[in-house]
Order: structure tokens, then sequence, then C-alpha cells
């Protein structure tokens, strides 16, 4: 018998670490693990989704905006397709096609 290692995508790793943390917010929620918690942490812990979901979408426009600010132009790789753009319309022409 051969075991084989099965990578798991990106998304099947975030859709794991939610369904565990999912699990342990309903737990420590419904009270399923008899914890008695003060209402001081029941008080966090009701809105917690909540709180990480308005983190992350911080997190991601915060990292879509640092990426924009800090992107470099790449002035061969345009003059390059430029001059493969003028080709291809030299070829259509060529070949009939009006532009």
């Amino acid at each position: 018998m051969t075991l084989r290692l099965v990578t798991m995508t990106k998304l099947a790793q975030w859709l794991w670490a939610l369904a565990l943390l999912g699990s342990a917010w309903a737990a420590l929620t419904m009270g399923a693990l008899g914890l008695e918690l003060p209402s001081s942490c029941q008080e966090v812990l009701w809105p917690l989704p909540a709180y990480l979901l308005v983190s992350a979408g911080c997190y991601a426009l915060g990292t879509v905006g640092y990426r924009v600010a800090t992107f470099h132009d790449c002035e061969d790789a345009a003059r390059e397709l430029q001059s493969q753009i003028q080709e291809a319309r030299a070829d259509l022409a060529r070949r009939g096609m009006r532009f």
C-alpha cells in the first residue's frame, strides 16, 4: 500500500481554518463545552466574528493599497508589447483587415 501526499489548495486551507474557528466559537458561545464564562467574556465572544470580518477587510484593503502604491512600471515590457501590437496590426493589414 502506497501513501500519496495530497496538497491542499489555499481555498481548502482557509475553509478548514474557518470551520475550526467557527466550531470553537460556536462551542464557546453555546456552552457546549460546559464552561461557565464570565459575562465580560460572553460580551466579547458574541460579536467576535463581525470583528474578525472587519479586520480581514481592513487588512485586504491595506494590502491592495500598498501593492498599488509600490507597483513598478515595466517600461521595457511595455515597449515590447507595443512593438508586438504594431507587428500584429501590420500582419492583419497585409491579410486585408482594416482598422
